[in-house]
Formats: C-alpha cells, structure tokens, sequence
C-alpha cells in the first residue's frame, strides 16, 4: 500500500510538473520578448511599416518592434517627445528626431548615449553628411536614417548643364522668361518657416559667409555675404525671376510650380525626384540636379536636414531598441527607402555600387550634395535663433525693411538670445 501510495505521489508530482511547464514555458518565452517603441512623424512611420514588419518576423523571438505613427507637423513631434519627457516616465523607448533638435535633448539629460552601439567603422561607412549633427559635446546620441540635404533641380529641357553662380541662374532664368519658355525662373521655399531658415543658410555660405562662426562666437548675418544673401534673395522677387506668391511657399507648393512646367529651377529636397517622376509631371525625364549656386571663389552649401534615431534616458530595452536602429538603417533597409520612397541612402556604399548607379545615375549628384553639407547652428536654443532670422528675413523678402538692416537687427536679437542662454553652443 505504502509503495502504491508512493508511485502515486511521484507520477502526480511528474504530472504536475508537466502541466506546469505547459503553462509556464510559454509565458517565460513571452516574458523574454522585449517590446521596443518607437515615436515617429506620419511619413516615416508609414514609409518604415513593411520594415518593421520584417524585423518582428526576424526577431520573433527576442524583440517585437511597435512605432507610434505621430503627427505629421515637425514640432508638433517635438512638442509630443518633450510632453511625455517632462512627465518622467516616457512610453517611448526612442524618438526619430530632427537634426536641428539633438541639442537641446541631450543637453536636457533625456537621451542615451550609442557609443556602445556604434564604433569608428559604422561612422567611416557613412558620407560626410550623414556624419554631421549626430553629437553633442564629443557623445554619439543620433544615428541617420536619411540624409536629406538641400538641392538645386533644373530642366534638362532648357539647358545643357545648370548655372554654378547666382548671377548665372538670374540671367538664365532672365533668357527664358523672355523667350516665352517659362513664366518664373526659380522657385523656393520664402514662407516664414524653417524651409527659409535652409535657403538662407546655403545662400550665405554660397557668398563665402557664415550664420554662426561657433570658434569666435560671432554671427555673420549682418557681414557682406549675409546682406549679399538676403538681397538676392530680395531682388528675386523684385525682379520677378521669382514670383511674389514664393513668400507663401514651402516645400509641397515650390514642387507643383515645378511640377507643372511653370519654372526653370527649384531648391528642394530630395524627396521630390521621385514625385517629378511621376505620370502626371510634366517635366518627368526633363529635370537634373545640383549643388546650390555659389559666388566665385567660394564654396557651393547644402543645408543637411536628415531625421535619425534616438535612444530615450529611462528606457528598459536598451540594447533592444540598437538592434532596431541597425537593422532599419542596413544597406538592404536603405536600399528599401530608396527605391520606394527616394529617400536619401546615408551610407557610402550604396553611391560606390555599379549597380545603383547604372540603375540611378542621379545618385551621384547626391553624394556631391552630401560632400558639401552645411549644419544650422548646433545649441539648444536654435529655434529662437531660427524664429528670428526667418521673421527679419521675411521683412526684407516683402521690402518692410532693406536686406542690411534687417540682417543688423537679426543679428543684434540673436545675440541677445546667446548672451541670455549664457552663450550656448555644443
């Protein structure tokens, strides 16, 4: 009896045993799946989605990526990331971020160092532009998943090669408009928003100046080139090889002036290549791009605007959400964004591959683009500086003021700005 009693006592234990891995294996395997989050603007999250899909397929059992699809406004982004900083416990695990904002992030305590997660070779393997605007006082916090960067487009139909010199893109733009070919020259974006903060920026390097000279800690809005940039820019309008409806543009209205056949050149990014591509363009197979005019002896600029990953202080998933970063920024998810969407590849690799381009010639003129990026100034108070230089700007554009003053008050302001954030850079 004993012993029956005792074979019955271990074969339930057994039994139990078994159910209780049956029920608890799985919930162990669950357990060790690590949720990763990802806050992202509307394009990109849409543009990313068959990524996503495929990293949670590949890493089924350890990570399962989620992205929260954000507004699609910039700073309405922004606003939502610091919003739940604030707030101390965060639900994003990351945020892909606006170049312009790595500063005040990091200088805010709120994002993790990747220095862990990326070394020298991953950095050498992207292109000079991909390289600017991804650290804050010597530490890694931003890893590119495009490299947007300004671009002069021109039609192929009109010309054999684009002009070098903003003189020579007005008296291009001059000779068509006469000749009936087109009724605008050259379109870009004047609306008073970042859009115009970029065209300057391009404009004042263009004339061999700059924004702001960090080693010296001066700003150069109000030297030659600055006043030059902005009056030319001004005299655009005035002369009307731009038309007076520009200082309402921004990005999506220059691309359909162009888009229609209406002007001769447009600063953009790169996105629009692909839209000018498309069947219901009529200059599709008519438009090639460039590096921005400049002045001779100095040095074409392309405004860098790329959007790159983040890690957010306070996160759990640490290693976890790198993974994500390099496995959504691989030659093969690049290539992805590419081809798809034309967004603009980070890496080296892609514009010294035969294949691409044969397949896309076009690349090259990327790559040179990159080869010249310009940064904004990098300090945590950039939007204040940005808001001022586009609000005096804007009053040149519209003639309230002449280029020179409104370049002397821009800089008296920004100045003001700097010594109040106890004079703020890297």
């Amino acid at each position: 009896m004993f012993r029956w009693r005792k074979k019955l006592s271990i074969g339930l234990t057994i039994g139990l045993s078994l159910v209780l891995s049956l029920v608890l294996i799985p919930t162990l395997i669950a357990q060790e799946i690590e949720p990763v989050t990802i806050l992202m603007p509307a394009p990109f999250a849409d543009s990313t989605r068959d990524l996503v899909k495929d990293f949670n397929q590949k890493y089924e059992k350890s990570i399962h990526l989620d992205v929260i699809r954000g507004p699609l406004e910039t700073e309405a982004i922004s606003d939502l990331a610091i919003s739940s900083l604030l707030l101390g416990d965060t639900p994003f695990d990351a945020l892909l971020m606006d170049i312009t904002w790595l500063p005040k992030y990091a200088r805010a305590g709120w994002l993790e160092a990747l220095d862990n997660g990326f070394d020298e070779s991953d950095i050498d393997d992207l292109t000079n532009g991909a390289q600017l605007g991804n650290n804050y006082q010597g530490v890694l916090y931003r890893w590119p998943l495009v490299a947007d960067i300004g671009l002069l487009f021109w039609r192929t139909d009109l010309m054999d090669k684009p002009p070098s010199t903003p003189d020579e893109l007005v008296a291009v733009s001059r000779n068509l408009q006469n000749s009936k070919k087109v009724p605008w020259g050259y379109v870009w974006q004047g609306r008073q928003y970042e859009g115009l903060s970029c065209v300057y920026l391009e404009m004042i390097d263009g004339y061999g100046g700059n924004w702001f000279n960090p080693d010296r800690g001066t700003f150069g809005l109000d030297q030659k080139p600055g006043v030059k940039a902005a009056q030319w820019l001004t005299d655009l309008i005035q002369e009307g090889i731009s038309p007076e409806a520009v200082t309402n543009y921004a990005e999506s209205e220059t691309l359909q002036s162009f888009k229609s056949g209406d002007t001769a050149f447009m600063r953009n990014w790169p996105y629009a290549w692909a839209e000018l591509q498309k069947e219901d363009s009529r200059v599709r197979g008519k438009v090639g791009i460039s590096t921005m005019v400049a002045a001779p002896g100095a040095s074409p600029a392309s405004t860098v605007g790329s959007w790159g990953f983040s890690l957010l202080k306070g996160s759990k998933h640490k290693e976890a959400v790198i993974e994500a970063f390099k496995f959504l920024t691989s030659k093969e998810s690049q290539l992805k964004m590419f081809e798809e969407y034309g967004y603009t590849p980070t890496l080296k690799s892609i514009y010294e591959d035969p294949i691409m381009l044969e397949k896309y010639p076009y690349i090259i003129d990327l790559y040179k683009a990159l080869e010249v990026g310009r940064m904004r100034p990098e300090t945590p108070v950039y939007a204040q500086l940005s808001d001022v230089l586009q609000r005096n700007l804007s009053e040149s554009l519209t003639q309230e003021l002449n280029a020179k003053i409104s370049m002397r008050n821009a800089t008296s302001t920004s100045e003001q700005i700097m010594l109040a954030a106890g004079g703020l850079m890297k």
